[in-house]
């Protein structure tokens, strides 16, 4: 009898053990399709706000995981609000005072145009097998597809979640569903994939809620109209003079 627990306890021990690498296996499937080189995305973001909903159009330029230029198109009230980031640190720039603000630290985790998205959730592009620690807790269907669920537990100090869970769509490597944790435990975020879209790269989701659940509201939709991948993006773009231009 004693062997026998011994031999499960060893069983489980290796399963556990050989978990981590399937995981991020299927976590470095799923950042090759959603990042590149560069990409060029047009997108629209529809805010459901406790008393109204507005819309707001935009287009980014992004170069790696360092460097994002983002012009506000729509409505008349955002336009020419633009944004940059380099590094850990992003400017905005406010047409109507003609203003350039330095967004850095706690400020980052403010919601972006009253969204349910914060600043750091618009920037973080670091490719998540660098920031965290994956662990496959188990297989399920969710929207009738055939899923991996895994969580994440961060291996890095500066990271705006301890942990998050995913479901990854198990053909198309497209997350589902996104759970987002503080430190304490305590669920911040749940993000969904509503509709994908085939790209050159893979599949890439087009349609995504957003939903702060410290917030009242029915979240925040992003839909990408436009996306190009691999796009000759001059270096200028992402000089701090374009603010202005």
């Amino acid at each position: 009898m004693k062997i026998m627990i011994l031999l499960s306890l060893w069983l489980l021990t290796f399963t556990s053990l050989k978990a981590a690498p399937e995981a991020m296996s299927i976590v470095r499937k799923m950042d090759q399709s959603l990042n590149s080189k560069n990409q060029v995305i047009t997108s629209t973001m529809v805010i459901h706000g406790k008393r109204a909903t507005r819309s707001i159009e935009s287009k980014s330029w992004i170069l790696g995981k360092d460097q994002s230029f983002t012009e506000y198109l729509a409505p008349a009230r955002e336009r020419g609000t633009k944004m940059l980031k380099l590094g850990d640190q992003l400017w905005i720039y406010y047409p109507s005072a003609d203003r350039v603000v330095n967004i850095s630290g706690h400020m980052l985790r403010r919601e972006v145009m009253g969204s349910d998205m914060s600043y750091e959730d618009m920037m973080e592009r670091r490719p998540r097998e660098e920031l965290y620690e994956a662990l496959l807790e188990g297989e399920e269907e969710i929207q009738g597809r055939p899923v991996y669920r895994i969580l994440l537990s961060a291996q890095v100090p500066d990271v705006a979640y301890q942990k998050i869970r995913l479901w990854v769509d198990k053909e198309r490597y497209v997350p589902l569903r996104q759970e987002l944790f503080a430190a304490s435990g305590k669920l911040l975020k749940v993000l969904e994939t509503l509709e994908v879209m085939q790209t050159t790269k893979g599949w890439y989701p087009q349609r995504m809620r957003f939903k702060d659940v410290l917030k009242s509201g029915q979240g925040t939709e992003f839909t990408v109209e436009e996306l190009l991948f691999d796009q000759e993006i001059p270096e200028s773009r992402f000089h701090k003079g374009q603010l202005r231009r």
